[in-house]
């Protein structure tokens, strides 16, 4: 299952499910979206989608659709070679930073922002399959998404660099905007990211709960012991249980 797999529009009864919390995180990142975050896709989304899509040169239908994913942030998972230039990026949550490596050699390491404990970032192996210049607002000059298959979760730049250093984000890597800007100038397309570090949420899981880092580990840790033969996507459903 993919969540940007449906078309999101203003229905009776609303259209509920993670993937409208996903599109009112990113809308809320990006300045357009005010309200509580409560996976429902009501009136006041539907007019935060239409005032994003006018900015952004789409047509002001309010449906989130291929190219409103991909506007946002939350296009579906793109598949990406393996760039030759040998260049990969190491996060470690546990001292909030970035090292950028080139085959072996370390190349330089940045101070990074995290996930609160409460939208922790990801860990895992990921890719770079998206590259925004000057996204603005809390984005920052840059924006790198990852290829996360449960949310709009990238490395960006931010309007608030006393946040450098501290885990204060919705789960998203914030840079300084002239560290990112030169990080951004030197990664392809492509280029690996390795998240590490100890996550904890607190909540208990079950069928239904919202996708995350914690399902994704549960999954990875049930696969290893031959108890879980489906895919590694962070969603807690029937076959997880």
């Amino acid at each position: 299952m993919k969540l940007a797999s449906r078309y999101l529009r203003l229905l009776d009864p609303y259209m509920e499910r993670p993937d409208v919390m996903h599109v009112q995180e990113r809308l809320s990142e990006l300045g357009y979206y005010e309200n509580e975050i409560d996976s429902t896709y009501d009136e006041e989304l539907f007019e935060a989608v239409k005032k994003f899509q006018i900015d952004f040169g789409l047509s002001p239908d309010g449906i989130v659709g291929p190219d409103t994913w991909n506007a946002i942030g939350l296009s579906q998972e793109i598949d990406f070679p393996i760039p030759t230039e040998g260049y990969s990026i190491e996060i470690d949550l546990d001292t909030k930073t970035l090292k950028l490596r080139r085959f072996n050699e370390i190349l330089k390491t940045y101070s990074v922002a995290i996930g609160k404990p409460s939208t922790p970032t990801p860990v895992g192996d990921w890719q770079i399959i998206q590259k925004t210049k000057n996204p603005g607002g809390p984005l920052g000059s840059r924006w790198m998404r990852l290829n996360v298959p449960w949310g709009g979760y990238g490395i960006h730049g931010t309007n608030d660099p006393s946040s450098i250093g501290t885990a204060v984000s919705h789960g998203c890597i914030r840079m300084h905007n002239e560290d990112v800007n030169e990080l951004y100038d030197i990664v392809p397309l492509g280029t690996p990211v390795k998240i590490t570090g100890q996550i904890f949420t607190g909540r208990i899981l079950s069928v239904g709960v919202d996708p995350g880092a914690d399902v994704l580990e549960v999954q990875t840790t049930l696969s290893k012991l031959g108890y879980y033969t489906g895919e590694i996507d962070g969603i807690y459903d029937e076959e997880v249980a």
